[in-house]
């Protein structure tokens, strides 16, 4: 008998799904568009249909093919509950039961959390954080994600959503954040968020630019570009600075689009990180990127909810 793990990451416009083996091998891999299932049970039908569709065709490869869970990685996911809760970017509002649909409709486990949750248990099941107990990882895609693991289970705190470093205010009155409030770090280091810098230090420019445009900028040495990574990086590093305070971890992990930049973005988080820090841990934590293949790491850590148990 050969077990597998459905992987599923559900986002605000695509949903990835895919089955993963114990080794971490990405067997199959599919996707549909969250946006075209306005209604929840839609959604379910249609990802229980792909994963049927999966199954059967890996079986035809190992015939003694055993499905031991899902795992999903979600917006607002309540790991406590099996939930999506008023998830902003997602056009199921209110408290969505997402588990029990799925396992109702697969007879199978299914366990959920937080999206960037998720891709800490995948650093830590398949990625360079295997072995470490306490570390944190960072998203860094439209917004700022973080997943803390101590002592070697993630911190969920009382209700299930703690450990948002991404609404943590750091600059008071600041740019006004999706959650409603003003000055929360992922307005500052985010995709959204550096193109916000580059926009300020160039308000003349008359061309739009994405984050993948201002990373291209960058790399061929356009002085704004490069400068708009340093701000970027430097208030990164000094938020993960501050957050070692009270988490002490082994190591950081940052992971998604905006770290396609490299050293331009490291370098100044890095220089920062180490000036901010508490004396007693001064060089002594490093902050790498992932270790997980961008493609992939979505649906691997969604699958570890399910592997780590």
């Amino acid at each position: 008998m050969e077990e597998v793990v459905v992987g599923i990451d559900i986002g605000g416009t695509n949903t990835t799904i895919g089955i993963v083996s114990k080794a971490g091998r990405v067997l199959a891999k599919d996707g549909l568009r969250t946006k075209q299932y306005p209604e929840i049970a839609d959604f379910i039908t249609a990802a229980t249909n792909i994963i049927n569709h999966q199954i059967a065709n890996i079986r035809n490869d190992i015939p003694n093919l055993t499905l031991k869970g899902i795992g999903v990685g979600a917006p607002n996911g309540n790991p406590y509950r099996g939930t999506i809760e008023n998830a902003p970017n997602l056009s199921w509002k209110g408290i969505v039961p997402l588990a029990e649909m799925l396992h109702k409709s697969l007879k199978v486990p299914c366990k959920l959390t937080n999206d960037a949750k998720a891709a800490a248990l995948g650093e830590q099941q398949f990625g360079a954080a295997k072995g470490m107990k306490d570390f944190l990882v960072i998203t860094l895609g439209t917004g700022l994600g973080s997943g803390i693991v101590a002592n070697g289970s993630l911190i969920y705190g009382f209700d299930g959503f703690a450990g948002e470093l991404g609404h943590v205010i750091v600059v008071p009155n600041g740019r006004l954040c999706g959650c409603g409030r003003h000055g929360c770090l992922e307005t500052y280091v985010s995709a959204t968020g550096l193109v916000s810098t580059f926009k300020e230090l160039n308000p003349k420019a008359t061309e739009a630019h994405d984050a993948r445009k201002i990373a291209e900028m960058a790399q061929e040495g356009d002085k704004t570009a490069i400068e708009a990574y340093r701000l970027t990086g430097e208030m990164l590093g000094f938020a993960l600075a501050n957050s070692v305070a009270y988490t002490s971890p082994e190591a950081i992990f940052l992971f998604g689009g905006l770290i396609r930049a490299g050293e331009i973005l490291f370098k100044p988080t890095r220089e920062s990180f180490e000036k901010q820090l508490l004396n007693n841990y001064k060089g002594h934590i490093h902050i790498h990127p992932s270790a997980l293949h961008e493609s992939d790491a979505a649906v691997l850590g969604a699958a570890s909810i399910i592997w780590k148990g």
